[in-house]
């Protein structure tokens, strides 16, 4: 069942909001028309009164500083595990409204090699989080597991077998695109599906779209499946992991927490 936890907090706060400043002005009103005001408010105002600096607070952290998401998949193997728990900055891809979604101050686009947070074009009620490969007017190949950006080849280095229980038999890249370098997995099998950017031609990114693909390339869903993400979709970049749970050991995974995201 989908539920949305933004529109929650907007409705709470304008009620709660509304609430306050209807006890505020009917004091006012009582105080100037001379009468005498009741010894104290309905419970349910005083709970307004209470809870709106609370929900006002997480609602601007939430909308425009950091919001939490947790990883669900292991699309991003190695550099994010599922189990993993992500701050993700809201200001990095332009502050929006939330619920509207609209740009009220522009703050700058995601650049090669982020790892941004986005809704999932397919059904916008998901986040999904994949690596930012190529933006508007890039071409992009993909072709033998090696991903090619404006004709030009992403340098990758080979480190060796993953063997992790999470990817058995796979091996570990270390990849550099732009001023980014961090690591993903290759496996025996080839990729799930590579609808967009693997033919001869490759791909040229749309104007105000952005093309995204797992680290853990050959078992994720991603731009090469259902196409580039649009803008208007993004939510903001990764940069920390504040939790993380192990869920092979079924413990807290103690040596993740407070990594940095490359």
């Amino acid at each position: 069942m989908y539920f949305d936890f933004e529109f929650l907090l907007v409705l709470l706060t304008l009620v709660t909001a509304l609430t306050v400043a209807y006890a505020w002005f009917r004091r006012r009103r009582l105080l100037r028309a001379g009468k005498p005001l009741p010894p104290k408010d309905n419970w349910w105002v005083d709970l307004c009164r209470s809870l709106f600096p609370v929900i006002l607070i997480v609602l601007v952290i939430r909308s425009f500083v950091v919001e939490p998401f947790r990883i669900p998949s292991g699309s991003m193997i190695p550099t994010l595990l599922a189990g993993d728990f992500i701050l993700v900055s809201k200001f990095s891809y332009d502050i929006r409204l939330p619920v509207l979604n609209t740009t009220v101050i522009p703050t700058g686009k995601p650049q090669r090699g982020d790892l941004a947070v986005f809704k999932y074009p397919v059904n916008p009620r998901q986040d999904f989080i994949k690596r930012v490969v190529a933006g508007p007017g890039d071409h992009v190949l993909y072709s033998g597991g090696d991903l090619y950006v404006n004709n030009e080849p992403v340098e990758q280095s080979d480190e060796g077998e993953y063997n992790q229980p999470e990817a058995p038999r796979a091996r570990l890249l270390t990849e550099s695109l732009g001023d980014r370098e961090y690591q993903i997995l290759q496996h025996p099998s080839p990729a799930w599906c590579t609808d967009y950017g693997s033919g001869p031609d490759g791909y040229t990114v749309p104007d105000g779209h952005y093309f995204t693909i797992g680290d853990n390339r050959d078992r994720s869903s991603d731009s090469r499946c259902w196409g580039p993400v649009s803008e208007d979709l993004l939510v903001g970049r990764a940069f920390f992991i504040w939790m993380s749970w192990d869920t092979h050991e079924n413990r807290i995974n103690w040596s993740r927490i407070g990594s940095r995201i490359q």
